[in-house]
Order: C-alpha cells, then sequence, then structure tokens
C-alpha cells in the first residue's frame, strides 16, 4: 500500500547514504508522553499534516533500529528502512491516543509487519501465500540453527529438527523444506566479507543466544499492552462476572466456589457457570480488541 511520507523525512538512497541517514535521524527529538498524546489527537482529530509529520519524525530512529535487525536476509539495509518506514505511517495514521499506550509500542508491529512482508516478496523461493506458521518458521529458523550450533550445509540432525519443530509449533517436514528452501536462496558462508575492502563477516552480526536488548523491551511492551487488553476487555462485563471471575481466576489467593456463593447467596454450580460464561466472554472481547489494534498475525 503505497504512503506518501512527509517531506521532513531525510532522503535515503544508496547504502553509501545510510550513515548519513542515520546521523540526520537522530537530530529529531524525541517527543514526551504529553507533546505525543495531544499531537496524536491532532491529526486523529484535524488530520493535521504537520503533527503527522512530527509523530513520524521522532520514530524513525526505532524504523533503524528495527530495520538492523533483519539485515541478514541479503537485502539493503536502506530498502528496509524505506519499507519501515511505510509501516510507521501506517501506524501513525491509525494509531488511538485514547488507549494509554506510546506510539511506540503500537507502531513497532506494522513496522515488523512491513519489513518482513517485504523480505517475503523478495525471496523468490518464498511466496506471499505462506501461513503464519511458516512466515515465523522463516524468521526465526537462522537464529535456532546458530543456537544449536547447526550452520552447516545439508539437512539437519534429527535431534535439531525435533527441537526447531517443537518450538516453533510446526512440523518437522515443513523444518526441512523451509530449510532446504533458504539454502537455495542463497545463504552465504558465515565467513564471508561484507565489504569489499574484506573488513566485516557475516558471522558478526550472528545474535548471542541471550535475549537482545530489542527483545526484552519488545516483551516488556507486549505484556504490557495485553495488561491494557485484560482491562479493557473486563467492561464487556457486568459487575458480578466481574468479581466472579476476578476472585476465581485473577488474583493469586482464589476464592472458592462456596464462599462466593454464600456471598451472592446462590449455588456454587450456579457460579461455576458464571465463570465459565464470564471467561468465555473475556476472550472473545480480548481478541476483537487485538484484531482491532493488529496485533495478532493474519
Amino acid at each position: 500500500m503505497a504512503t506518501n511520507l512527509p517531506a521532513t523525512i531525510p532522503s535515503l538512497g544508496a547504502e553509501a547514504s545510510l550513515n548519513r541517514y542515520l546521523s540526520e535521524i537522530r537530530k529529531f527529538p524525541i517527543l514526551q508522553p504529553q507533546e505525543e498524546y495531544m499531537l496524536a489527537k491532532r491529526w486523529q482529530e484535524h488530520e493535521d499534516p504537520k503533527a503527522a509529520a512530527k509523530l513520524v519524525t521522532s520514530h524513525l530512529r526505532l524504523v533503524a533500529k528495527i530495520a538492523m535487525g533483519y539485515r541478514g536476509y541479503g537485502l539493503p539495509v536502506s530498502e528496509l528502512i524505506g519499507e519501515g518506514n511505510i509501516g510507521l505511517m501506517q501506524g501513525v495514521k491509525k494509531f488511538e491516543p485514547d488507549r494509554g499506550f506510546r506510539l511506540a509500542t503500537y507502531a513497532m508491529w506494522w513496522i515488523k509487519a512491513s519489513i518482513q512482508e517485504y523480505i517475503l516478496r523478495s525471496w523468490s523461493l518464498v511466496k506471499m501465500g505462506t501461513t503464519a506458521a511458516q512466515k515465523k518458521l522463516f524468521f526465526n529458523l537462522r537464529r535456532m540453527k546458530g543456537k544449536l550450533n547447526a550452520l552447516e550445509d545439508g539437512d539437519l540432525r534429527p535431534e535439531d529438527r525435533l527441537k526447531i519443530a517443537t518450538d516453533l509449533g510446526v512440523t518437522e517436514a515443513e523444518v526441512d523444506s523451509m530449510n532446504r528452501r533458504m539454502a537455495m536462496g542463497g545463504d552465504t558462508s558465515l565467513n564471508a566479507s561484507l565489504r569489499e575492502d574484506g573488513e566485516g563477516e557475516w558471522q558478526d552480526w550472528l545474535a548471542d543466544e541471550g535475549p537482545t536488548q530489542d527483545v526484552i523491551v519488545a516483551d516488556a511492551q507486549e505484556s504490557d499492552i495485553r495488561h491494557r487488553l485484560l482491562a479493557d476487555a473486563m467492561d464487556a462485563l457486568n459487575e458480578r462476572e466481574k468479581h466472579i471471575l476476578t476472585q476465581r481466576r485473577l488474583v493469586e489467593e482464589p476464592q472458592t466456589l462456596e464462599d462466593l456463593s454464600q456471598e451472592y447467596g446462590i449455588s456454587r454450580e450456579r457460579v461455576r457457570q458464571i465463570e465459565v460464561r464470564a471467561f468465555e466472554k473475556l476472550q472473545k472481547r480480548m481478541r476483537a480488541l487485538a484484531t482491532e489494534q493488529r496485533l495478532i498475525e493474519a
């Protein structure tokens, strides 16, 4: 989907201009929460292009940081950043500041989705019809092979194939198939130079076995989003359903059916029925909210 980026975004052409671009985007200030909220409201209510431009430019560093994490797929970083900027613009357009979370938390999903779709389109052996599970496998196979020291050519060892399949929720056959397709797609030797002067090797970009700061931050942000979704979804319940569900499932020391039956003057079976119905309503509402915010992969 085409998106017109604000004119204030620095141009990004050949790979040689990457350092200049990264230097220029650092000049844009990071917004404080209240300033970000007011700008987002101005865009949401009045479609003020200046407000949108400030929101976009203040998050260009986020796009660049995310794009760097995908440079192991053999595509120019400048192109990845460009696609990420398109995703950022989509995120700004659809951002709802009254939801209570920061733009970076929301836009991150749009940025990653845009970059990943571009990578998939660019790999001739991975078609757009790829399932969500196969996409997950595509974007995690290299990392998991690195953790298992299974980076040599050829098929995976049975124990490594089983480990990857189990962790990613796919079949062993799918792991083998993707491994072969990616090998055919032009995997480079880990000792191959990244630059013509011979400095830097592909293995320098292998991920540490421990979680990176990006992953830690992303996990924390996702946890925060889910907590907010839960709080919003609770509004779909009436007071009795909310209280029973909270006391049965959302506290450290749940109350018994007997306790709640005496509190409400109803049978234990009736309390159980209300709990189950409330939980189903809560799940349905959370899925609907998550879909609206595009937090669930298609």
